[in-house]
């Protein structure tokens, strides 16, 4: 039995076929595709979604002192001059952030080797901050896969491949 399904593609397009899919598929929570794509899709999927559970706790909350630079009600920023010199003025600011264990970050880049980035959209945060409790306590099985209809084109089996 094969690893996986070549759908008749050559490797690169392979690859780049199933990481959009993916992307589309943790972005908007479904997606319509045939079934022989969506089989190899869902493989991929649930693999980052329990990666992402095992390491949805793994960080640290540290507080850090940040300089940031003093704007005025126009949101420019504040300047005084300074031995014949415009100097920007900055505020020190305590700030709480998340910093990743070694595992965590090992999870995590290991999901940016798979998915598209998105503009404005961190799709790694929002598998661990928004999947990853929701399917915590369950024991894989995170999509479904409902039959739709045959494509009108070329027959092909059309499915709807979603998240649980």
């Amino acid at each position: 039995m094969a690893k996986y399904r070549k759908l008749s593609r050559t490797s690169s397009q392979r690859k780049a076929l199933l990481r959009g899919q993916v992307t589309q598929l943790i972005q908007h929570g479904k997606i319509v595709t045939t079934e022989a794509k969506a089989k190899e899709v869902k493989k991929i999927a649930e693999g980052l979604i329990a990666a992402a559970i095992r390491e949805k706790d793994n960080f640290d909350e540290v507080t850090v002192t940040a300089k940031v630079a003093r704007k005025d009600k126009d949101g420019k920023r504040v300047k005084e001059v300074v031995d014949g010199k415009k100097v920007t003025v900055y505020d020190e600011v305590q700030k709480t952030i998340k910093k990743d264990q070694p595992s965590r970050l090992h999870a995590r880049r290991q999901m940016l080797k798979v998915l598209y980035t998105v503009e404005g959209e961190d799709l790694c945060k929002k598998l661990f901050e928004e999947y990853a409790p929701k399917y915590a306590s369950r024991n894989g099985g995170y999509t479904r896969i409902v039959k739709i209809a045959q494509r009108k084109g070329d027959g092909a089996l059309e499915v709807l491949l979603e998240l649980v």
